[in-house]
C-alpha cells in the first residue's frame, strides 16, 4: 500500500513539474536530415525519445525471452538426445558382453556422438568390429577415439595393440607398443604386451634387454621369469651355434666365437642354471670343442653336484682322460652309492681303457639301480670281451623289463 502511494506521489510530482516546465517555455527542436527536415518542440520531443527508450527496453526483454525459451528446448533436446544415447550405449555394452558384434557396433557407434564417454563407445565398437571380422573399420573407429577425447592417446594405442595382437598382426602390434614405451616407458601393461609380443615373434635378444625392467617393476614372479631366462638364452644359443656351424661351413674351419661371446654375455644367475649349463657344455661338444665342455662340468660339479651334468661329464672325451678319471673318482668318495655317477666312471674307465674296472663299475652301477644306459653298457663290453651269452641276456632282461611283459611259464631249454 506504500509502495503504490509513494508511486502516485512520485507521478503527481512528475506531472506538476512537466507543466511547469511546458508554462515556462516550449522550447524547439529541428532535425535536419539530408533533404528532410523534422521540427517541433522541445517537450514532443523528449516525450517522443521517452516512448523510443521504452520500446527498446520492451524489445530487448522479450528477445531475452524468447531466448530463454530457446535455450529450454534446445536444452531439453539434448537431454533427450544424451537420454537416448546412454540407453542405446547400455544396450550395445550387453550386445557385446552376449557376442552379437553387428548389433554392439552399430549401436555403440551410433550413440557416441550423444554420449557421456564417446571414447569407451568408439573402442568398444572397434572391439565388435574386430570380432565381427570388419577389419577395414577397426582403425577408423580407434582414429575416432582418438579425435573423441584429448589425451586418449595410451588408451586408444593400447586397444590397438590388443587388437593387433589378436589378429596376429605381430609387426604392426609391435610398431604400436614401441610408440607407446616412448610416451609412458614404465607403463606396466605396455610391458607386458611388449612381452608377449616379443615371445610370439621370437625375438629373444629384444626380450633379454626388457626382461630386466619387467623383474624391476614386478611385472613377472621368480617362476615366470626364470623360465623365460631359461628359453631367451636356450633360443640364444641355439641361434649362435647355428652361426657356428655356418662359419665353419663357409670358411672350412670351425669357429665357437658367436657362442663362446654369447656366454659371457649370460648373467650371472642364468650361468648357475642347471639346464642352460648342461646344454651349453652339449653345444661346445657338438661343435667339437670337448676339452671345453669338460673342463666347464668339471668346474661346476666341484660345487654343484647334478646327476644330469654327471651323465654328460662322462659322456665327455678332455685331453688328459686320466686326469678326468682321476676328478671323477674323488667325487665318488663323497657319493659311493650314486648310480650315476658310477655309470660315468664306467665310461671314462673304457677312455682310458681300463676294461676291468669299467666292468665293476657298469655292475656296481646297475645294481644300484636298473637302468637301460647302463644295461646297454654293460651288455656292449661284454660283447666285446668275448662275453656273448651275458651281453645278450642282459639285453633279454633290458627288453623283457622294459616291455612290461606278464610273468607266463615257459618251456626250459
Amino acid at each position: 500500500m506504500i509502495r503504490y502511494l509513494l508511486l502516485i506521489l512520485l507521478a503527481l510530482l512528475l506531472g506538476t513539474a512537466l507543466s511547469m516546465g511546458i508554462q515556462y517555455d516550449l522550447g524547439y527542436i529541428r532535425i535536419s536530415l539530408g533533404n528532410r527536415l523534422i521540427e517541433t518542440n522541445f517537450w514532443v520531443g523528449l516525450f517522443l525519445l521517452v516512448v523510443l527508450v521504452a520500446t527498446l527496453l520492451m524489445l530487448a526483454s522479450l528477445g531475452r525471452r524468447l531466448f530463454r525459451r530457446t535455450s529450454l528446448v534446445t536444452g531439453w533436446l539434448a537431454q533427450g538426445n544424451a537420454r537416448r544415447a546412454r540407453r542405446r550405449t547400455t544396450q550395445g555394452l550387453l550386445a557385446l558382453a552376449e557376442g552379437n558384434w553387428p548389433r554392439a557396433r552399430k549401436l555403440l557407434e551410433a550413440s557416441a556422438s550423444h554420449a557421456d564417454t564417446p571414447l569407451i563407445n568408439y573402442l568398444a565398437a572397434a572391439q565388435a568390429a574386430f570380432e565381427s571380422g570388419d577389419h577395414d573399420n577397426v582403425d577408423e573407429l580407434l582414429r575416432q577415439a582418438f579425435d573423441s577425447t584429448p589425451g586418449s592417446d595410451m588408451a586408444v594405442g593400447i586397444t590397438q595393440a590388443q587388437l593387433q595382437l589378436a589378429g596376429n598382426r605381430l609387426e604392426p602390434a609391435l610398431a604400436t607398443l614401441v610408440r607407446l614405451r616412448k610416451q609412458a616407458p614404465h607403463h606396466p601393461f605396455v610391458l607386458k604386451l611388449l612381452k608377449n609380443t616379443y615371445v610370439r615373434l621370437e625375438d629373444w635378444r629384444e626380450l633379454s634387454q626388457l626382461l630386466p625392467e619387467l623383474r624391476k617393476r614386478g611385472l613377472v614372479d621368480d617362476d615366470e621369469r626364470e623360465e623365460l631366462e631359461r628359453t631367451i638364452w636356450h633360443n640364444l644359443m641355439q641361434k649362435a651355434a647355428a652361426d657356428c656351424r655356418r662359419q665353419s661351413a663357409e670358411a672350412g674351419e670351425g669357429s665357437l666365437t658367436p657362442l663362446t661371446r654369447l656366454w659371457d654375455e649370460v648373467p650371472g644367475s642364468v650361468r648357475r642354471d642347471e639346464q642352460t649349463i648342461r646344454e651349453y657344455a652339449q653345444l661346445l661338444a657338438e661343435l667339437g670343442d670337448e676339452a671345453q665342455a669338460e673342463t666347464l662340468l668339471r668346474k661346476v660339479l666341484r660345487n654343484h653336484w647334478s646327476d644330469e651334468l654327471i651323465n654328460l661329464y662322462g659322456r665327455l672325451q678332455g685331453d688328459k682322460p686320466d686326469e678326468q678319471l682321476l676328478a671323477a673318482e674323488r667325487w665318488l668318495q663323497d657319493r659311493p652309492n650314486n648310480a650315476e655317477l658310477l655309470l660315468a666312471l664306467g665310461r671314462l674307465s673304457l677312455r682310458n681303457q681300463l676294461w676291468g674296472k669299467a666292468r665293476e663299475y657298469f655292475e656296481t652301477s646297475l645294481r644300484l639301480r636298473r637302468s637301460r644306459e647302463t644295461m646297454a653298457e654293460l651288455s656292449r663290453l661284454n660283447a666285446h670281451m668275448g662275453e656273448d651269452e651275458t651281453s645278450v641276456k642282459l639285453l633279454m632282461q633290458g627288453l623283457v623289463k622294459d616291455s612290461g611283459l606278464p610273468d607266463l611259464p615257459m618251456p626250459k631249454a
